[in-house]
C-alpha cells in the first residue's frame, strides 16, 4: 500500500472514530452499543476498522487520564463547555500522544488540526493546535 493510501486510510479512520465519540457522547450509547451502530460503515477494509476501532475504545477506556491531561492545558476553559467535535477531536490526539509512540508527535497534531479544520468552526484549528501544543510532553509523562 502507498504512503499515501496509508495517510488517507488513517485519516479517514480518525474521522471515523472522531463521528463514533460524538455519536456516545450526544446520544449517551456505551462504546458498545457506538461499535455495533458503526459496523455497517466500515468500508474501507480490516486496516481501517480496526485503527478507528482502536482510537475509539482507546479513549472510552482512558477518558479520564485524556480529560484531566486537557483540562490542565486548556486554562480557564472547561472541558464540559468546548465544543463536542472539539473536545473528542484533541480527546482522539490526545490518546494517540500518549498510547501510540510510534506516531509522530507532529503527525498526530496536523492531522487533529485538519480534521477539526473540516468539522469545526473555522478558529477551531488554533484552539485544537494550542491545547495539543501543550500536551507534547504527556508522551514522556505516561
Amino acid at each position: 500500500m502507498k504512503v499515501s493510501n496509508i495517510m488517507s486510510t488513517r485519516r479517514q479512520a480518525r474521522e471515523c472514530s472522531l463521528q463514533m465519540l460524538y455519536t456516545a457522547d450526544n446520544c449517551k450509547m456505551t462504546a458498545d452499543a457506538v461499535c455495533a451502530a458503526f459496523e455497517e460503515y466500515f468500508p474501507k477494509g480490516d486496516a481501517y476498522k480496526n485503527f478507528a476501532v482502536k482510537l475509539f475504545c482507546g479513549v472510552c477506556e482512558k477518558k479520564s487520564e485524556i480529560d484531566s491531561l486537557i483540562k490542565q492545558s486548556a486554562k480557564n476553559w472547561e472541558i464540559e463547555r468546548m465544543a463536542v467535535v472539539d473536545r473528542n477531536i484533541i480527546r482522539v490526539a490526545v490518546y494517540e500522544i500518549i498510547a501510540m509512540p510510534e506516531t509522530p508527535i507532529n503527525v498526530i497534531i496536523d492531522e487533529a488540526v485538519e480534521i477539526s479544520k473540516k468539522y469545526s468552526s473555522k478558529d477551531s484549528g488554533k484552539f485544537v493546535n494550542g491545547i495539543l501544543d501543550q500536551l507534547k510532553t504527556s508522551r514522556q509523562i505516561k
